[in-house]
């Protein structure tokens, strides 16, 4: 099988200015999920693209000195805007590699930046876990949520008073189905998902890959203090630091 993987890092980010190649213990932010990825790529058939509508961004990765990673692209402005959708952005370079590469893809595996804590060993698990399903589509990474809609998280019922998000009759969390949080580490297409109208990751035939390790986003300044702590002392329970 043909492979694409995808590291998608626009330079507008408004939330943590320069928040892709900000720097975690002494390497930019984006550096660990192009190691990841070259890392898999030396098991796997596989291209690396990367997409971002930032020159600074891609002197950044060009400074990695990794040849398998392909910094062509260039994200259209329309691709990189605070309203411009994720899957859109994965769409175009997708077709931008193809073209290029003259080649169909059978699968294509995004990484987000902001989500690094993932290993190569989990994305080459999610391939296959995909792959043995012949009905999915795509698969996408979690992790256990630490609340529960059928019994610990609330909404608004429109008539100013709340009720649960979801009707149950339980009576402890433990008894609840269990339930999950997207962490935007990872999502792995089939190549057929592309061509079934999808406007979103989550469709009726998507898989989820459990995460057995701790693993966040970056949303906050604070997120960057947490995961410098974990890296610099050794705190994570697996590798990081390839």
């Amino acid at each position: 099988m043909k492979g694409l993987i995808t590291v998608c890092a626009r330079g507008g980010s408004k939330g943590i200015p320069g928040k892709n190649i900000k720097k975690i213990n002494g390497k930019a932010l984006i550096a660990y999920s192009i190691e990841v990825a070259v890392q898999l790529a030396r098991k796997y058939d596989i291209d690396i693209f990367l997409s971002t509508d930032s020159e600074e961004i891609k002197n950044v990765v060009c400074r990695l000195q990794f040849d398998k990673v392909d910094c062509s692209y260039s994200r259209p402005d329309f691709l990189a805007s605070d309203t411009a959708g994720k899957l859109d952005a994965i769409t175009d370079v997708k077709k931008y590699a193809e073209i290029q590469k003259n080649i169909t893809y059978d699968f294509v595996i995004d990484l987000d930046v902001t989500s690094p804590l993932r290993t190569a060993e989990d994305l080459e698990k999610s391939i296959q876990m995909l792959f043995l399903n012949e009905e999915a589509l795509n698969l996408f990474s979690v992790s256990p949520a630490n609340r529960n809609p059928y019994f610990n998280m609330v909404e608004e019922s429109g008539n100013g008073f709340y009720k649960l998000c979801k009707k149950g009759e339980f009576l402890t969390r433990q008894s609840a189905p269990k339930v999950f949080d997207l962490n935007a580490s990872f999502y792995v297409f089939k190549s057929t998902f592309f061509g079934s109208g999808n406007k979103t990751v989550i469709t009726d035939k998507s898989l989820v890959y459990e995460v057995p390790h701790l693993c966040f986003d970056l949303d906050h300044e604070i997120d960057f203090e947490f995961m410098t702590f974990l890296v610099e002392n050794k705190k994570l329970n697996f590798d990081f630091n390839y």
